[in-house]
């Protein structure tokens, strides 16, 4: 693409939810990265959000990912950014999506539709932003709550994708040396895996961590790398049911949680860069 030429429409995207509360926090980004980069932005998801109740979402339904791009290139867009709210390289972005996107291309040849990448490249030690957000998070609960250098950890979904446990364990790094001087330990966890020792690399679950020692007693601070308050990093969602089970089974810990990094406005600035760079594609 001709980074001259006017702005393509870029399609923002997330993996969807059932809960109201991840659609409003995409259209929230959406907005503000509308604000960013001139461009115009539309808010879909993957899969899951369009079964939730317009009512919920002020009255907008939520928009799937495939029928609102084919929506748009019948109705002849023809410079389409679709960008990524993602860590890292997930089946959704190294196989989904760009099946689907082989097929519309077929249909619309005349469209030049291209795919961002993840926001956290795991071969480029000096972009710490993501790291920096979640540092500035951890050190939010640390003054909040005051504690005296906690044990940390990191926690994610889970995959059974190595890329995409990398880009956890990348930022975990990361995060370690920003925080070296400010908390104790730092460990990296996800919230689920599957139990096969084949994805042993995607350990420990972070119910199995907070029973072992250094992470079974006192103050821990839980690092959410989730972007968006949905079934599982909502208020009494799974990472927060996970820490509560453990606090009942450890009454002498007790979990502190971060905010999540769809809110932080520093993720913009990320994102707009990897608009910037899928634009000039092509």
């Amino acid at each position: 693409m001709d980074a001259s030429a006017p702005a393509p429409l870029c399609v923002l995207f997330d993996n969807g939810s059932l809960r109201p509360e991840a659609t409003l926090q995409l259209r929230l980004i959406a907005i503000q990265l509308q604000a960013a980069t001139g461009a115009s932005v539309r808010p879909v998801s993957l899969l899951h959000s369009s079964a939730i109740a317009p009512a919920e979402l002020g009255g907008v339904p939520a928009q799937i990912l495939e029928p609102a791009l084919r929506a748009l290139l019948a109705a002849g867009a023809s410079r389409i950014v679709l960008l990524p709210l993602f860590f890292g390289p997930s089946a959704a972005l190294t196989e989904y999506v760009p099946q689907r996107l082989e097929l519309l291309r077929r249909e619309h040849p005349a469209a030049c539709v291209q795919l961002g990448r993840g926001l956290v490249d795991v071969e480029d030690e000096t972009d710490t932003r993501i790291a920096a957000i979640l540092a500035d998070h951890v050190r939010a609960v640390i003054r909040r709550a005051g504690l005296a250098r906690p044990n940390t950890v990191l926690v994610d979904h889970g995959s059974p994708r190595r890329e995409v446990v990398a880009v956890r364990d990348f930022l975990g790094r990361q995060l370690f040396r920003l925080l070296a001087q400010e908390v104790g330990r730092l460990a990296v966890a996800s919230m689920e895996r599957r139990p096969e020792p084949e994805y042993d690399f995607c350990g420990p679950r972070l119910a199995t961590l907070l029973g072992q020692p250094g992470f079974s007693r006192g103050n821990v601070v839980v690092a959410r790398q989730f972007f968006s308050p949905g079934r599982h990093a909502g208020p009494e969602g799974d990472v927060a049911g996970i820490c509560a089970a453990a606090e009942r089974a450890q009454p002498g810990l007790k979990c502190h949680l971060t905010d999540l990094i769809g809110g932080d406005p520093r993720l913009i600035a990320v994102l707009a860069d990897r608009y910037a760079e899928a634009r000039t594609r092509g």
